[in-house]
């Protein structure tokens, strides 16, 4: 395993994820059920997801260096739209979230145990399907041709972000507005894009 690749896995997945909507539904669902449970419940739905994009990244890396660069690039840079875009509405919206996914929780009823597990799994399984970290989980295995690195770094960042929403969440929320994140999530798209595009360009 590269240690920079995880690193980097980890930078751009933390910061990407952290603003996303699946950071609201684990500190809504923490907040009915125990905590514990429902994180690992969620980390287990992370985990599979990140496998699926760590494969498919993997499959997309026997494509020529070129063209693999250059759609590397050009996910970061949607990445970077779409942060930006969302980033203008996220504060206000915060609270429709919340809503959501509290009455996705309340559909459950009373559930303990293994079922909180359950519970956690397929309400975040369906929120991050086809997620934008999934795509730059794939694009970061298709460029760097690590899948073993990059799905240690991506798994431990979206582990992180969702033991921040059980623990912190709420508190969190407070102190640091979505759209902030959003910003900053779209900065390091953008810097991904364009150190891609200068090696693309440069080799």
């Amino acid at each position: 395993m590269d240690p920079f690749v995880i690193a980097l896995a980890f930078a751009t997945i933390f910061v990407v994820e952290l603003p996303d909507k699946t950071f609201i539904a684990t500190l809504v669902l923490s907040t009915r059920f125990r905590p514990l449970f429902v994180w690992i419940g969620v980390g287990l739905a992370f985990a599979v997801q990140t496998g699926i994009a760590v494969a498919l990244g993997k499959a997309a890396s026997f494509l020529p260096d070129d063209v693999v660069r250059g759609a590397a690039a050009l996910l970061f840079a949607v990445g970077a739209v779409l942060l930006l875009r969302e980033a203008r509405t996220a504060d206000s919206e915060e609270s429709e979230t919340e809503e959501e996914f509290a009455a996705k929780a309340a559909a459950r009823g009373e559930v303990h145990g293994g079922k909180v597990v359950l519970t956690s799994f397929i309400v975040l399984f369906a929120a991050e399907w086809g997620d934008l970290s999934q795509l730059l989980t794939l694009s970061l295995v298709a460029r760097h041709d690590d899948p073993v690195s990059v799905f240690v770094g991506a798994w431990a960042a979206l582990l992180a972000v969702s033991g921040l929403a059980v623990i912190v969440g709420r508190i969190l929320l407070a102190k640091v507005k979505l759209s902030v994140l959003h910003y900053l999530g779209a900065a390091v798209c953008t810097a991904l894009a364009s150190f891609t595009v200068y090696e693309l360009v440069a080799g």
